[in-house]
């Protein structure tokens, strides 16, 4: 199997021509047409199917093909990496954040980076936990922001902040100033994310060391819609302190604390065989960024966790399972 086979499969699956794909790779039709055919011999399946519409990928071809784009992605990273120094690193690192926490950290990152290492080119995704731990896992991404979870063996995280859990009201239904009791929060009416989400999780076994049953009769993922609808007063919702706090054009609701205080973990997430010094560097960013941000107070409340120390695959610990 050769690199430019490779390369014409993913030229054909991209343009859905041969024609077209050609013209991409500055190369003739028929060779494309031959690199394609000895990549379907040596496989000894069929990867396209000919159809007047053009080429489409084979069930088989689908499955060729995303192994194909990862292995020219590390390959070219590999060569990114071979050709850089300490002192002018480069290259694509990827980090997964959260999406309550995505527009307070994403913008901070980028500008460090940026700054301290032109030649890195940095991919920022955001995905719920269980879709981020996938991401690292299947190496779509480098580093994730996680809550404090079970990793797959072989996964490393370093503890970065933990956040307070507020319990968002609708408009007038309470005093602002006074924290309420999480027994009186969790009794209510409450708009949540769906199962198996984390925060999900964690509020379930909250209400279960209570041993308050759940009442949710409204379920969304997205914080804006659970925001909305409690302000439409349709229940109360349970929500990160930076989903809640100072965020644009946010619908109106109250924002209270609650006793005892509910609050989640944040980890810096890699996997231990995934290294480089472009890598390194960006999760040392990451990590003195997000010390930066609690700091400021711009993410409030949010405590440094004591322990946290820039993110080294080798020093700190892995867990087995793996969790939403």
């Amino acid at each position: 199997m050769e690199i430019r086979q490779l390369r014409a499969m993913i030229a054909v699956a991209d343009t859905g021509s041969v024609t077209r794909a050609a013209k991409v790779l500055h190369v003739v039709q028929p060779a494309v047409t031959r690199q394609i055919a000895a990549l379907e011999s040596e496989l000894g399946v069929a990867l396209f199917e000919r159809t007047r519409a053009g080429m489409r990928l084979t069930a088989a071809g689908e499955q060729v093909l995303d192994r194909a784009r990862r292995a020219l992605y590390e390959l070219d990273r590999a060569q990114e990496e071979a050709s850089a120094s300490s002192e002018n690193l480069h290259g694509l690192v990827a980090i997964g954040l959260l999406p309550s926490s995505a527009h307070i950290i994403g913008p901070r990152i980028a500008s460090q980076v940026a700054a301290a290492h032109p030649g890195i080119r940095l991919r920022l995704t955001s995905g719920y936990a269980g879709y981020l731990a996938k991401w690292l896992e299947g190496g779509d991404v480098d580093i994730a922001l996680l809550f404090d979870q079970p990793l797959p063996e072989g996964f490393r995280s370093g503890d970065a902040a933990i956040e307070e859990i507020w319990a968002v009201a609708p408009p007038g239904s309470i005093a602002p100033n006074r924290a309420v009791p999480l027994a009186e929060v969790l009794g209510k009416p409450l708009i949540l994310p769906s199962a198996p989400h984390g925060l999900r999780t964690l509020i379930e076994s909250a209400a279960a060391k209570l041993n308050i049953t759940l009442d949710v009769p409204f379920e969304t993922n997205e914080v804006g819609l659970q925001r909305a609808l409690v302000a439409e007063g349709h229940g109360w919702s349970l929500l990160p302190s930076s989903s809640v706090n100072g965020s644009a054009g946010a619908t109106s609701v109250v924002t209270i604390a609650t006793e005892p205080t509910l609050t989640r973990t944040l980890v810096i997430a890699r996997p231990s065989g995934r290294r480089s010094a472009a890598i390194d560097a960006v999760a040392a960013l990451l990590s003195r960024t997000i010390e930066g941000i609690v700091a400021s107070g711009v993410w409030s409340p949010v405590e440094r966790e004591r322990t946290a120390t820039p993110v080294d695959p080798d020093q700190h610990r892995s867990e087995q399972g793996a969790s939403m």
